[in-house]
């Protein structure tokens, strides 16, 4: 008699790289989040009605403060930034998620109306699911459950980890942690090397690192006269981890 589980039973894995985003929501638990939020090969147009799979152009804002709160979204292709707006309207970005990832998750908590902006980077495609929709996959699958519960999870100890660093770190020591962290989070070992594709500018990376735009310019451009890393608009490359890692010890 075959073991074999019912095809129903099985976990499936996603069918692109881990490598090339190794902390991607998605493979948290093996869960098919793929097909379970953005079922594009179900191929019964009944199933699909709830998930939108809107494109959103680059510089398009996805959602703003105060609108509601009642969906999640999964990034099927492209790149999307959260970010708040402080009382002197400095915007100040909170993370950027790409291809596989969750944003919106808040409603989940009870969220009615936004708080923050979801602003696409480049043209960027969603799918989206309802809450009522999620609840009931959620009903479904406990398996969904605990990728959420790690999702937050993952989550706080990301915020956690900003926090320690803005009080504890000078702005190029928070920088360089930055990189580090961006490498081994999204990017892909090549021998020695570590390569992230899809940089993201050096705006972005000092509003993620609660630093100026010329403080980072300067930053890289002294790690890149050391040889530590090259970078361009598409891509950084990492030379050497450990060496870049002495630079906080400096």
């Amino acid at each position: 008699m075959s073991t074999q589980p019912h095809p129903s039973q099985r976990v499936l894995r996603p069918t692109f790289p881990i490598m090339q985003q190794p902390q991607a929501l998605w493979h948290l638990e093996n869960i098919d989040v793929t097909h379970l939020l953005c079922p594009t090969k179900l191929g019964d147009e009944a199933k699909m009605a709830g998930h939108m799979r809107p494109m959103y152009k680059k510089g398009e804002q996805v959602y703003v403060p105060s609108d509601l709160s009642d969906r999640i979204f999964f990034i099927n292709e492209g790149r999307i930034k959260i970010s708040v707006m402080n009382d002197e309207g400095k915007e100040i970005t909170k993370v950027i998620l790409g291809r596989g990832e969750v944003f919106g998750e808040l409603a989940l908590l009870g969220e009615e109306r936004r708080h923050d902006i979801a602003t696409a980077l480049e043209d960027t495609t969603v799918c989206v699911v309802t809450l009522d929709e999620l609840r009931g996959l959620m009903r479904e699958r406990s398996d969904l459950n605990l990728f959420f519960m790690k999702m937050f999870g993952a989550r706080q100890l990301e915020m956690e980890r900003r926090l320690e660093s803005l009080v504890f770190r000078d702005s190029r020591s928070r920088i360089v942690e930055f990189l580090l962290h961006l490498a081994k989070t999204k990017g892909q070992r090549v021998g020695f090397e570590w390569v992230v594709r899809n940089f993201i500018t050096h705006q972005e990376i000092a509003n993620l690192t609660a630093t100026s735009r010329q403080t980072v310019t300067t930053t890289l451009n002294d790690l890149r006269f050391k040889k530590l890393l090259t970078f361009n608009r598409s891509r950084l490359l990492i030379r050497d981890l450990d060496k870049l890692e002495a630079e906080l010890r400096n």
